[in-house]
């Protein structure tokens, strides 16, 4: 069986256990509420909430420089820190890595198999908050060539050498949902015309990690999702595609993705794009 085009990048639970007390490592539980957080986490853990700390009010991903280096600061971590994030929602790590990608942080490891993991091998959990003092945070401009914008995503429709990736639920691809419910008036649900749907959460085992290299690549070639094309991943938010983008870059080791990290929340508000329902 093939390893991973970047084995490096990924850590396993007995890994993180071994170095929970490392000073130049942090750990981080991202969500979308933190009362599981207050519960139990991985001891040392902080906390990063989704609507407030990554995203913007109208859902799309909060790119201002100033606020992730407050972020950054505040969670105790400096630009020489490793840092692993995981959260209850499957490949929230992977999505983290990228978006970390993006703001040019550079020591960042996957957690395989999240928290889910770390639960079912009964390792420990901590009730207390974690603090740290405050660090002094400098951010890198942000890495385009990480991120493809929607007139790019448009010019790629039909396009053989290019390919688009919807990694959301059967019920959002077929327009049924709109995130997760029926659309409301005013909403346009579907899909990108052309697209290939594939959920992302087929790319895990039942445990939470990730399955193996020549799994992976049966799954996204079986649906023409190739090594020789660009791809572009999107999904509602850009998480579940930014997932995407770590499974196909750094597991599969594809040299040509970029994340449509303005998805489905920016597309289907642009009423000139088209759309497809099924």
């Amino acid at each position: 069986m093939q390893e991973y085009a970047d084995p490096s990048v990924l850590v396993d639970t007995q890994w993180l256990a071994n170095h929970l007390h490392d000073p130049n490592l942090r750990i981080v539980e991202v969500d979308i509420s933190t009362q599981p957080y207050q519960d139990a986490h991985i001891p040392g853990a902080v906390f990063w909430h989704i609507f407030t700390d990554l995203l913007l009010p109208d859902l799309k991903i909060n790119f201002a420089l100033t606020a992730f280096e407050q972020l950054m600061a505040r969670s105790g971590i400096t630009n020489d820190t490793t840092v692993i994030a995981y959260g209850s929602y499957p490949g929230t790590g992977a999505w983290i890595f990228w978006l970390l990608k993006v703001f040019g942080h550079e020591n960042l490891r996957v957690l395989n198999g999240g928290y889910q993991k770390w639960l079912s091998e009964g390792r420990p959990l901590a009730p207390e908050l974690s603090a740290f003092a405050s660090t002094d945070y400098h951010a890198k401009t942000l890495d385009a060539s990480l991120r493809v914008l929607h007139h790019e995503v448009y010019s790629a429709i039909g396009a053989c050498d290019r390919a688009l990736l919807d990694v959301r639920t059967v019920k959002e691809y077929s327009g049924e949902y709109f995130f997760d419910q029926p659309p409301k008036e005013g909403e346009r649900s579907g899909h990108i015309p052309g697209a290939v749907h594939l959920e992302h959460t087929l790319t895990l085992n039942e445990d939470g990690t990730f399955k193996s290299f020549n799994e992976l690549m049966t799954i996204f070639t079986s649906k023409g999702i190739t090594p020789d094309k660009e791809v572009f991943p999107y999904c509602a938010i850009g998480g579940r595609s930014g997932y995407t983008w770590f499974v196909l870059k750094y597991l599969l080791g594809y040299a040509n993705v970029r994340n449509y990290d303005g998805s489905w929340n920016e597309w289907s508000r642009l009423a000139h794009l088209p759309i497809e329902s099924s």
